[in-house]
């Protein structure tokens, strides 16, 4: 019964084995030029400004896109089981599937509406 999860538990080690060398490695080969813009926080290429004290206003866009994306992954993630296993599971599966994606569409117009989908 354990034999089954072998190779598994090998992938496992070999994959641990491989992030503790490459980061060990990383920290003696890699350059060691510090620099006041190495050491500044990173924000997707905006240069950090000082921020208020309750962190200020953030922009709601950011998270519309986050949402709309684990929409649409959670989709993927519905659809490609029932992909597999089509033949199965006849004209029930299939009228579910057609609910579930209207749904998903519905969401997604909604989303384009209000115009989610655009960054100025």
């Amino acid at each position: 019964m354990l034999d089954n999860y072998v190779p598994i538990l090998v992938m496992f080690v070999l994959a641990a084995g491989f992030v503790v060398v490459s980061v060990t490695a990383a920290s003696f080969i890699g350059p060691k030029r510090y620099n006041r813009a190495k050491l500044d926080a990173y924000e997707c290429g905006i240069e950090p400004t000082p921020q208020p004290m309750g962190g200020g206003r953030f922009p709601v866009k950011f998270y519309m896109t986050a949402m709309l994306f684990i929409v649409f992954d959670i989709e993927m993630i519905f659809l490609i089981p029932w992909a597999v296993a089509f033949d199965q599971l006849d004209l029930f599966g299939f009228y579910a599937m057609v609910l579930f994606i209207g749904t998903i569409f519905v969401a997604y117009a909604y989303e384009w509406r209000r115009g989610g989908l655009e960054w100025d």
